[in-house]
């Protein structure tokens, strides 16, 4: 019999205890309860939230439906015999299913348990077999859900209609209208620009938002930095490399007032934009090449398809809107199984669905490839949908109600039924799996990769198979040697990989969902249907999702979700994209709390700037460079650095903006402007990343190719390893993703720059260009070094300082190889007359320049 007073799921009838963190908080005035009504009511506030009690006016049931019986048999037995391929031709997946049976006759007896073939497999514990545990990953049946599923079978398999909870006409009964007004909850409206005293010092509506703050503490702008300021300011700003010195000469002689502005142009021209800004994207995103996880940390082999489709996609200024959709739901925008071709748009369509298979996964190999590994990616997948593009905490919703926002647990997994076509717990796709590392690992469904890469492509790949192949025959048909087994070998281990799409997919038959009790999935609450969090929405409107075109086998559930992200009244979508891009421009978010628009999160500095920079995004075509342009074109953008007496004291941390933050280079910033003024940055875009090693002396590098690396965005990324340079100036690992990134200030950043040999070595290639550049001349040499370091010329202390030492250091190094002493003579890797003392000082100055504030920090 239940236990007195339970109400639910026999399937979970076990005591519980409601803790204090079980219970939502009120979100609205409510009649204080009597002391004795308060427990129950927060009891049943609890079950409610989590999906354990009936809805409202339904009766909780007095037996045990498919809907209890159907969740254990997907737990333990669905990965055998499910939708790919059920062994023995039996599909357990439903009441249907399971009466038809497989090659051993109907699987369920309804009303006679004991001659129930499911019933005698596992009593004898034959099913799940114990030998094939690990291989299928998955657990033997508990004795409580083998009892249920008898008693199930006993009850003569009963199946009733049961709806799942979806939104529907009515009012929602969890998110109230009220929970709605929070600020972020509301679709912006642009209201009109202030009027302020100090117009005449606006370029753009954006200075009159942050000029009315400013004349209400009595503030300003500071006035406008000069020219080589600005040029080297915008120009890491948009390209993440410094201002070559020609670049910066013909910016200062150029007369045109709008001068600027045409700079501005020909940096978001640029290719280098995209890598710059296409580094952003990647780092929301949690882009990595390896899985994580496990010790092993397994490599991605085609992830890079996706790095490259982010610069691209900011190259072309592809409408944030489009970019979107194409990443949540590229594979539902076109039928790409039936074109007669992959063009490009269907080629970047899939690529785009990476966004979604960037979080770690270690569920490649079988110890840890069980429901709770695989339920821990798709929760690190909707931490990342939610960081990215709605800016809400949503993963805090999985295991109970959102402690502060209006997010009830069932809106967590309402969401994940969008995404159960694909991602789907019981007809999971494993990672690639590679012979020879790790647990043996068995993979009983199709491969995650598709093969649909550009017609053009495949053929160049088929071309090259065909010419191997074409050499292998050749030389086997002729006589044998040990020279030609070695050629042999040699050849067979070239033969080039198969090109294929690291992306996500609908697979067209999803298993149901239920409200997981404290995100356990062992404890299935509600059936639920997809949507999207009801806060965001009028509460009373459905969550519509079709196939995508007729005859498609997608559930069509994530095209609709995209296109409900990317509507133009969204609450969310365009204010957090020109948050983060405000962000990058100006030092800190309008929201400070990048990923957090909720209430938990920080409020707006400027609202109404907010707003009006959202609605002008949707406005502008969700152009993303339009954004760029109008932000750094503004006159709070070319403000100076330089503080006031009075702005330290009215505006001491520069939130409002009354001057421009300086800024320290981020990671890929200062490894590629170190190659940069080397000239040893290769400027080869896209394809594999490029490897890194690691060192006997416990130094990471990135491997270049000769005497040129490629910029630090085309590094392998992986979530162990990290090149040392990179580790030390703040690049992020990917756990699952990076919303914001820290700047710290450290001992060993100033250290790794005055030590390392790489950047020694880049010192003394920086000391030969400008000595090719500018002769053999001391003066001229400090002037075009400080132009290729520090984008301006030294000043007139700064040219006699360097003088000076440079004189002395020559002297030193004259002494020095004049008499060596034990330690030798010096540098001995390089051509001998680099040992010329002048040449050697020369490089001490340089390194001394490259190691300076003045080279790591933006004005």
């Amino acid at each position: 019999m239940d236990p007195p007073g339970r109400r639910g799921y026999p399937a979970l009838q076990v005591a519980r205890t409601v803790h204090a963190s079980d219970r939502p908080l009120p979100r609205s005035p409510r009649p204080r309860l009597a002391a004795a009504a308060l427990a129950p009511a927060l009891l049943t506030t609890a079950l409610a939230g989590s999906g354990t009690l009936a809805a409202p006016g339904e009766e909780a049931r007095a037996t045990p439906t498919q809907h209890d019986a159907l969740p254990i048999l997907l737990r333990h037995c669905a990965a055998c015999h499910g939708s790919v391929r059920p062994e023995a031709d039996l599909d357990v997946r439903s009441r249907a299913t399971l009466l038809r049976g497989g090659k051993s006759g109907p699987a369920i007896a309804p009303g006679k348990p004991d001659e129930s073939l499911i019933v005698k497999k596992i009593r004898a514990g034959e099913m799940p077999p114990r030998t094939r545990l690990v291989e299928a990953c998955v657990k033997p049946v508990e004795p409580r859900d083998a009892d249920l599923l008898e008693r199930w079978i006993a009850l003569g398999a009963p199946e009733v209609p049961l709806e799942p909870d979806v939104a529907g006409a009515g009012p929602d009964p969890l998110v109230s209208d009220r929970d709605r007004e929070h600020w972020s909850f509301r679709p912006p409206a642009a209201p009109a620009p202030p009027a302020v005293k100090g117009a005449g010092r606006a370029r753009s509506p954006i200075d009159l938002f942050l000029i009315e703050k400013l004349e209400a503490r009595g503030l300003s702008f500071s006035p406008e930095a000069d020219r080589l300021t600005l040029l080297r300011r915008a120009t890491f700003d948009m390209t993440g490399l410094p201002p070559e010195p020609e670049e910066a000469q013909a910016f200062l002689e150029d007369p045109d007032p709008l001068a600027y502005e045409k700079l501005i142009e020909r940096l978001l021209a640029s290719p280098r934009h995209g890598e710059r800004w296409g580094r952003f994207w990647l780092d929301v995103a949690g882009y990595a090449d390896s899985e994580g996880k496990r010790e092993q940390d397994l490599y991605r082999p085609h992830a890079w398809r996706y790095r490259d489709y982010v610069i691209r996609a900011s190259n072309a200024d592809k409408p944030y809107d489009r970019f979107v959709l194409e990443q949540v739901a590229g594979d539902e925008l076109a039928d790409y199984e039936r074109a007669p071709e992959i063009d490009q748009e269907l080629y970047e369509n899939l690529i785009a669905t990476g966004f979604l298979r960037m979080a770690p996964d270690a569920t490649w190999a079988n110890i840890t490839g069980f429901l709770q590994d695989r339920l821990e990616v798709i929760a690190d997948e909707v931490q990342v949908l939610g960081s990215a593009v709605l800016g809400l905490t949503i993963h805090c919703a999985r295991c109970h109600d959102h402690k502060v926002d209006p997010i009830p647990q069932r809106d967590y997994y309402r969401l994940l039924d969008v995404f159960k076509g694909a991602f789907d717990e019981h007809d999971w796709l494993k990672p690639e799996i590679v012979p020879g590392i790790g647990p043996v690992s068995a993979d009983r469904r199709p491969p995650r990769h598709l093969p649909h890469v550009t017609a053009a492509e495949r053929r160049e790949w088929e071309a090259r198979c065909a010419q191997v192949q074409k050499e292998i025959d050749a030389l086997a048909a002729g006589p044998k040697s040990a020279e030609v087994e070695k050629r042999l070998r040699e050849l067979e281990a070239s033969r080039p990989s198969e090109p294929r799409i690291h992306a996500l997919w609908d697979r067209g038959e999803p298993s149901p969902t239920y409200v997981y009790h404290r995100g356990d999935p062992l404890q299935p609450g509600r059936l639920v249907g997809p949507g999207v969090p009801s806060v965001l929405t009028d509460g009373r409107t459905p969550f519509a999702a079709a196939p995508p075109w007729p005859g498609a086998k997608s559930t069509g559930r994530r095209f609709a979700l995209a296109r409900w992200l990317v509507r133009p009244d969204h609450p969310l979508t365009a204010r957090v994209m020109v948050n983060r891009l405000w962000k990058h421009h100006f030092g800190a978010g309008i929201v400070a709390t990048l990923d957090d628009f909720g209430k938990a999160g920080a409020p707006p500095a400027h609202p109404e700037l907010l707003d009006w920079l959202a609605v002008e995004l949707v406005r502008g075509g969700w152009s993303l460079k339009a954004m760029h342009h109008l932000m750094v074109t503004s006159a709070a953008y070319r403000q100076s650095s330089a503080v006031t007496q009075d702005a330290s004291r009215l505006d001491p941390d520069g939130a409002l903006l009354s001057r421009m933050p300086l800024r320290r280079l981020d990671a890929e910033e200062v490894h590629d402007a170190l190659l940069a003024a080397a000239g040893s940055l290769d400027g080869a875009m896209g394809g594999p990343a490029d490897p890194f090693e690691a060192r006997p002396d416990g130094l990471v590098t990135t491997v270049g190719s000769g005497l040129a690396w490629r910029r630090a965005v085309y590094a392998r990324q992986e979530r162990k390893l990290r090149p040392t340079i990179l580790e030390d100036f703040d690049l992020p690992l990917m756990s699952p993703s990076c919303a914001q990134r820290r700047a710290s200030t450290t001992a060993t950043q100033a250290l790794h720059l005055m030590n390392n040999a790489w950047v020694l070595g880049l010192a003394a290639r920086l000391a030969e260009r400008v000595e090719r550049e500018a002769g053999a001349e001391p003066a001229r040499q400090v002037e075009r070094a400080s132009w290729i370091a520090l984008g301006r010329p030294p000043s007139l202390e700064e040219g006699e300082a360097a003088l000076g030492a440079l004189a002395r250091m020559t002297e030193a190094w004259a002494a020095h190889l004049a008499h060596p002493g034990p330690g030798g003579a010096g540098p001995a890797d390089g051509p001998a007359d680099s040992r010329a003392p002048g040449r050697l000082a020369l490089a001490a100055y340089c390194h001394a320049l490259v190691s300076s504030a003045g080279f790591v920090y933006v004005d």
